[in-house]
């Protein structure tokens, strides 16, 4: 794989508002579905028991993850026709052309990752198909093949965020940046599951994870906006998602078990599984980063804020996940210990996650190419 666009020139393409427009959103609501059946899976585990591979939610999952990666195949296939008639590439739809297997293949960036995603998951999926051959169910959420595959749409989520970023003179792109960071954001609470397995006395691990992550992503949006309000825009997005699956998880597994005649179990606490992971103070404290980035304006360098405000971010996430749990399931006493301990690691992870965030921000901006020009690969 040649990961250079090589031979690209700038070359004046007619603009228009929708370029890129229909697979960019394609492979936005294959994200989407993909989150659907997620939140749906993880509420059936819980709520009505295990499942076999060819469930609703399983089909959501992998109809997603279908409709991003063949969106990206057609994208690929069409910028590689273009090429090689000699037609300009648009670098808006999806960034700048990047050879694949020499010169067999031109695959913009955030397709060649959201294709590249899907590929994964798809082979993924047949290991959990043989998984459950074996085993007949899932009792686990963080299975093998289920962390295999739960990376793999992130990294397809990544691809539908520089996807958008490429487009970012448009107004679709802008907001298409701030949903899918949402969805990012909103996947992400999963995946640190894995962290369960790290047993420290005191500590909530899987906050400190969700505080990394949480921090990283709305810092990126922070960067990728260049202006006060990405940060409170990412978040309030995520925020948006977490109030319909809040809603819809609890609904949809009660609903589908209705319909395939399985009953609930009888202990369940009726707290949506996913959502209830999802930080529900992260639009008050994102407002509290838009602060801290706005010390700019007296002569603060991006790098020392973006590490102050990732700190700042840590710290507040990472003691409001203890607190949070404790309400949402109705714990007796608050558990002030593992909160100041889980804050304290926030803020440490937060450091890492500012840091990091306002510099992917950075380079989701230069995947645009410069006003007025394209690139020809």
């Amino acid at each position: 794989m040649d990961l250079t666009a090589g031979g690209a020139r700038a070359v004046s393409v007619p603009r228009s508002e929708r370029t890129g427009l229909v697979p960019a959103g394609t492979v936005l609501a294959g994200s989407v579905i993909s989150l659907v059946g997620l939140t749906w899976d993880i509420q059936w585990h819980g709520d009505v028991g295990p499942d076999t591979f060819f469930t609703m939610p399983h089909l959501f999952l992998y109809s997603g993850s279908a409709i991003s990666g063949l969106a990206s195949l057609v994208v690929v296939l069409m910028t590689t026709a273009a090429r090689r008639a000699g037609r300009p590439v648009d670098a808006r739809v999806g960034g700048r052309a990047i050879n694949v297997f020499g010169r067999l293949f031109a695959a913009p960036a955030g397709y060649l990752v959201t294709g590249t995603g899907a590929a994964m998951f798809l082979l993924y999926g047949l290991w959990d198909q043989w998984w459950h051959g074996l085993y007949g169910f899932d009792a686990v959420i963080d299975s093998p093949p289920h962390i295999g595959l739960l990376l793999s749409i992130t990294l397809s989520i990544i691809g539908t965020v520089m996807v958008f970023a490429a487009a970012r003179e448009h107004r679709w792109g802008t907001v298409g940046v701030v949903g899918s960071l949402g969805v990012l954001i909103a996947f992400s609470t999963v995946t640190v599951l894995g962290l369960q397995q790290i047993d420290v006395d005191g500590l909530d691990v899987v906050s400190v994870g969700i505080a990394l992550l949480s921090v990283l992503l709305v810092s990126a949006g922070a960067g990728f906006w260049g202006r006060p309000g990405g940060a409170v825009r990412v978040a309030a997005a995520l925020a948006v998602i977490q109030a319909i699956t809040w809603w819809f998880s609890p609904w949809a597994a009660e609903a589908y078990a209705s319909a395939v005649g399985l009953p609930m179990r009888d202990y369940i606490d009726g707290v949506p599984a996913m959502p209830s992971m999802m930080p529900m103070a992260l639009l008050p404290i994102a407002a509290v980063l838009e602060a801290v980035y706005l010390l700019s304006r007296r002569g603060w360098s991006a790098g020392r804020l973006s590490v102050l405000a990732g700190v700042v971010g840590g710290l507040l996430v990472g003691a409001s996940m203890p607190i949070q749990n404790a309400i949402v399931y109705g714990s007796d006493r608050m558990p002030w210990a593992v909160v100041f301990a889980t804050g304290a690691a926030g803020a440490v992870a937060g450091l890492l996650g500012g840091f990091a965030g306002w510099r992917f921000g950075g380079m989701l901006r230069l995947l645009a190419p410069a006003k007025g020009e394209n690139a020809h690969a």
